[in-house]
C-alpha cells in the first residue's frame, strides 16, 4: 500500500526507508482523521439531545441557515485579509469551520434526530 501512497505523492523510486517514511505519513493521516471524525461524532451526538443546545452552539444565529450564512461571510472576509491577519485569526476561522459543519449537518437532519430522541 505504501508504494502506491508514494507514487500518487509523486515518489517513482523504491528506497525502503522512504517507502516506510511515505507509510508512517499515510497511517499518521489515518489516525488524525479518525480522531477528527471521532471528535466531531462525539460533538453532535451531544447536541442531538436537543434543539436548545444546538441553538446555544450556534449562537448569536437564531437559525441553521442564519448560522450558515454567518459563517460563509466570515470565511470569505477571512480569504481576502492580509496574510499577518489571517494568521492571526485562525482559531475564529477554525470555530467558523465548526459553526458551518454544525449547522449544515443539522439543518439537514436536525428535524429527524430530535423527532426520534422525543419518541
Amino acid at each position: 500500500m505504501s508504494e502506491g501512497f508514494a507514487s500518487a505523492c509523486g515518489y517513482n523510486g523504491n528506497s525502503p526507508a522512504l517507502l516506510e517514511a511515505f507509510e508512517a505519513i499515510r497511517q499518521c493521516g489515518i489516525r488524525q482523521a479518525r480522531q477528527e471524525h471521532d471528535r466531531r461524532k462525539a460533538l453532535i451526538d451531544g447536541l442531538a439531545l436537543g434543539e436548545d443546545l444546538f441553538l446555544a452552539a450556534i449562537r448569536p444565529a437564531l437559525s441553521a441557515e442564519e448560522a450558515i450564512e454567518d459563517a460563509t461571510r466570515f470565511i470569505a472576509f477571512w480569504r481576502n485579509m492580509p496574510r499577518w491577519r489571517q494568521e492571526r485569526r485562525l482559531p475564529d476561522l477554525a470555530r467558523a469551520r465548526q459553526r458551518l459543519l454544525l449547522a449544515r449537518f443539522f439543518r439537514r437532519y436536525g428535524r429527524r434526530i430530535w423527532q426520534r430522541e422525543a419518541a
